[in-house]
């Protein structure tokens, strides 16, 4: 299965135009109006989007706002789901390097 975290940077032959992190952190998603906060543990993360871990479904097209440590609040849109995983492309670019943990 294809994983487009970020359809809009997709090259033919699956690569991708935008470099990702492999880490794991977590985060709080909110889905669209829900109330509740989910947390979700990110698996990579690029300038344009992310790969979260989440127990449940999400349908593709669904605004998210996440909090992520280092970067705050971040909006964007599900672009892929599987069981426990989901895409999400982000509304504007991030710089993924601030997500990780200072190393003092």
């Amino acid at each position: 299965m294809t994983d487009p975290t970020i359809a809009s940077t997709d090259i033919p032959g699956g690569k991708r135009q935008r470099a990702r992190d492999t880490l794991l952190l977590t985060a709080h998603l909110r889905v669209e109006n829900e109330k509740t906060l989910r947390d979700v543990r990110v698996r990579n993360l690029s300038e344009g989007g992310l790969m979260i871990e989440l127990d449940k479904a999400v349908d593709v097209g669904t605004p998210v706002t996440l909090d992520l440590r280092g970067i705050g609040e971040l909006t964007g849109k599900v672009a892929w789901y599987t069981t426990g995983r989901a895409g999400v492309a982000l509304d504007s670019p991030i710089d993924p390097k601030k997500a990780r943990p200072s190393v003092d």
